[in-house]
């Protein structure tokens, strides 16, 4: 790749014209921004990807992210944020780089209004009782609840990534994927034995129900990915325990879509017998994964 001066963008004709990017002229963010420039090459459209949309950097860099990506890279937590591997409407997840190897970072939105409709998930959870409602206070609480329910999902052996770190709306989890890219949603592919995979699954939202005290709340398809020949559960922060007053409702939807799923291949499970198993037959006791708590 040609290092002309002229390829690489200048960050304040970036931000030229945008008023919302007024604090990046504050000698405090000014000096914060020097300091991780060189880790968010990707990000800028500097590094040797080919991805960069520079509306991200827009979309999801605001002071406050910054701040908190800038206390990670301190930690050695990140080296550098490279490419942004998922894309939703709560978050952008990044591939980065570490002395250790790869990782994914989510950055939560912290201007989105979608999180409006989260607080269902946090009413109700008697771990996060009491705090506060403003936006940005929601997307941090979102965060370290994401973080809490990883680390107890994997205390009980389920295949979910390990939470690394977190910080305000940032977190660090471990990278499912190789140097390709990341692994794919069970949506977006076809498997050999899907009957074999539907029960795994089933086991899955058992163990999370009986062993965990957890049901994961949005559990489809969509949110299972495809690694190293198994699947792996993802987007667990709106999981709730037993306690919330819409735990059992969250719980019967989980299911319906499993079963819908496995249907969809051509089989006839039965919605009922599939509650009744994760309700009421003994769950296998798994060894912990690392990062379990």
């Amino acid at each position: 790749m040609s290092d002309e001066p002229d390829e690489q963008p200048d960050i304040d004709a970036l931000m030229k014209g945008e008023k919302k990017y007024e604090w990046l002229s504050d000698p405090r963010f000014k000096r914060l921004f020097t300091d991780i420039e060189d880790g968010l090459q990707g990000v800028l459209g500097r590094g040797k990807f080919e991805w960069v949309d520079r509306r991200v950097f827009d979309q999801v860099f605001d002071s406050s992210t910054l701040l908190a990506v800038h206390k990670l890279m301190q930690k050695g937590g990140i080296d550098t944020i490279d490419y942004p591997i998922a894309r939703g409407k709560e978050a952008h997840v990044f591939h980065a780089s570490t002395n250790h190897g790869p990782v994914a970072v989510k950055i939560f939105h912290t201007s989105n209004a979608v999180f409006k409709g989260l607080a269902k998930y946090i009413d109700g959870d008697p771990r996060f009782s009491g705090l506060s409602r403003r936006h940005r206070e929601l997307v941090n609480i979102w965060v370290r609840k994401e973080f809490r329910n990883l680390k107890r999902m994997r205390k009980h052996g389920l295949r979910v990534p390990e939470p690394l770190d977190s910080l305000k709306n940032v977190l660090v989890m471990s990278y499912l994927g190789d140097d390709k890219g990341a692994s794919p949603r069970l949506k977006d592919i076809t498997i050999d034995e899907p009957y074999e995979v539907f029960e795994e699954l089933l086991d899955f939202v058992a163990v999370n129900w009986q062993s965990c005290g957890l049901v994961h709340a949005d559990f489809s398809e969509y949110n299972v990915l495809w690694y190293d020949g198994e699947p792996w559960v993802i987007d667990v922060g709106q999981a709730v325990t037993h306690q919330h007053p819409n735990a059992e409702e969250f719980l019967v939807r989980d299911v319906t879509r499993l079963v819908e799923w496995i249907n969809r291949q051509g089989y006839g499970a039965e919605l009922a017998e599939s509650l009744a198993r994760v309700l009421d037959d003994p769950v296998p006791t798994l060894p912990p994964l690392s990062g379990g708590d």
